[in-house]
């Protein structure tokens, strides 16, 4: 209740009298209460406010619809990502998209990959590029962008820099350092151990690339990280070795809400990121409305693989 005085610029009790009025005029609870204390949302409650969240987004919709015949150029764009896609991904596509719209006011949102997707479909942000947990939201239409794997990175004259090929077997012999579960294509990671009847020892985790590198430097273990966060001149003092072969590839994917209002500069930063998602394939993928008919839509491209 003070959160949501504080973001309008009112007074608590003026919430309180407002919400019982709303509840008044409906006949329901909306919120159950202990004295003057909300204590949880009733079942009518949660069916209201859902509701009432798709007429807020229907209205941001008209509003963004209006814009586009105003000013094409000026707006809004919101992103949800994890850090290695706001890392290494798309510096270079955020870079070239302000040069070309100067008057879009782009914000970047970082989570977990559960978070990112939540975010998505409950319309705070207008897209969500991430690898991992997007297909738990049916709110979502998601495309696949570019397919990436793994390395192995080590220090200088560590034992694997003279293996000749690197094997499973190998880096389970060593305690590993990598990402956190659910983050950065972490469950390919677990189920190649697992189906060689591996355990790895994993003796620590982190969501961010830059930290995993900086622990495999203090001798901490061995790291297994996206290839895309190695850069060849700052991390020079690291042997990187290839694990491709050892891992299946991930897919990074860009999702958006179901019933978006695209703006031109939307389907720009789409495209941007992902050449092959064009405005016609955008728009035949808003049209489908199952996770199987949105696969087979993009089962004939050939993803660029990082």
């Amino acid at each position: 209740m003070s959160a949501t005085a504080q973001s309008l610029y009112t007074s608590q009790p003026g919430i309180s009298k407002q919400i019982r009025l709303l509840e008044d005029e409906l006949g329901v609870e909306i919120f159950a209460r202990s004295g003057k204390h909300l204590t949880r949302i009733t079942p009518a409650g949660e069916t209201i406010i859902e509701a009432a969240g798709e007429i807020l987004r229907k209205v941001e919709g008209i509003k963004r619809m209006a814009q586009e015949f105003s000013n094409q150029r000026k707006g809004d764009l919101s992103i949800a990502t994890t850090h290695t896609q706001a890392r290494y991904a798309l510096p270079s596509v955020i870079r070239s998209f302000i040069e070309e719209y100067p008057q879009v006011s782009l914000h970047m949102h970082q989570g977990t990959p559960m978070q990112i997707a939540e975010m998505a479909a409950d319309g705070t942000v207008d897209f969500a590029i991430a690898t991992e947990a997007m297909e738990h939201f049916a709110d979502l239409i998601m495309m696949p962008c570019y397919r990436w794997n793994r390395c192995v990175i080590v220090p200088r004259n560590h034992p694997l820099t003279a293996v000749k090929k690197l094997e499973l077997e190998y880096l389970a012999d060593y305690p590993l350092v990598t990402y956190v579960y659910g983050f950065t294509g972490r469950s390919k990671l677990d189920e190649a151990f697992s189906e060689k009847g591996l355990n790895p020892n994993v003796v620590f985790t982190a969501a961010d690339a830059d930290v995993i590198k900086t622990y495999v430097r203090l001798g901490l273990g061995v790291g297994i990280v996206a290839r895309m966060a190695v850069d060849p001149v700052a991390d020079a003092d690291l042997v990187v070795l290839d694990a491709s072969r050892l891992f299946k590839s991930s897919t990074t994917k860009i999702g958006f809400r179901k019933g978006t209002f695209m703006r031109g500069y939307m389907y720009d930063f789409v495209q941007r990121f992902a050449p092959h998602l064009t405005r016609e394939l955008i728009d035949q993928a808003m049209s489908h409305s199952s996770k199987a008919d949105l696969d087979a839509l993009f089962s004939d491209i050939s993803l660029p693989t990082y």
